[in-house]
């Protein structure tokens, strides 16, 4: 009896010893996988709902969130604007929920900020943008590799040579926000 009794309490140590083993696997393999989230994959799973994103040198801005490229983030806000936020100006994000999508292809990976100014300056769109302290408003001309030029105008006014009062280079890398009416 005795002898039946240490097996049972052995072979008992021994299945809370696995079970002990596999819940730390599993919670192991969980953190290992939470370690390869990115802030973008985070806002991905957010696409389609009202967030509002602290910046490094503006004022928060609050919309729905409807696209995430590689380096940046598209908000539609209040009164028809869109806010083109690079990542690198991100200091808080609210209103997500907890969920996270990687980047879905090829092409959705590879679009990015540049790729999105472009567009704008290619729509010719008056744009306001945040680097800095002051405000921008004007035209953007041309996209590089890692700046963009903007002619400065009044967003009520077309872009004429007669309304540009200055030509400005600006690097993306100190872009906090560029909002498009």
């Amino acid at each position: 009896m005795r002898l039946e009794a240490l097996f049972a309490d052995l072979e008992s140590q021994f299945e809370a010893m696995q079970d002990g083993d596999l819940f730390g696997e599993v919670a192991e393999r969980i953190r290992a996988e939470v370690g390869k989230i990115t802030v973008l994959d985070r806002l991905r799973g957010a696409v389609g709902t009202v967030v509002r994103v602290e910046l490094t040198h503006a004022a928060p801005v609050q919309g729905t969130l409807s696209r995430v490229g590689k380096d940046c983030l598209l908000l539609e806000g209040d009164r028809y604007e869109e806010w083109l936020i690079p990542d690198t100006a991100l200091t808080a994000i609210h209103g997500l929920g907890p969920w996270a999508e990687a980047a879905e292809g090829a092409v959705a990976a590879k679009l990015g900020l540049a790729h999105l100014l472009r567009g704008i300056a290619r729509d010719r769109s008056p744009v306001t943008l945040f680097c800095g302290s002051n405000p921008v408003t004007g035209t953007i001309d041309r996209v590089g590799a890692d700046f963009l030029e903007i002619a400065e105008h009044p967003l009520d006014a077309p872009r004429r040579r007669t309304e540009v009062y200055n030509l400005r280079l600006v690097p993306t890398r100190a872009l906090d926000a560029v909002r498009r009416r």
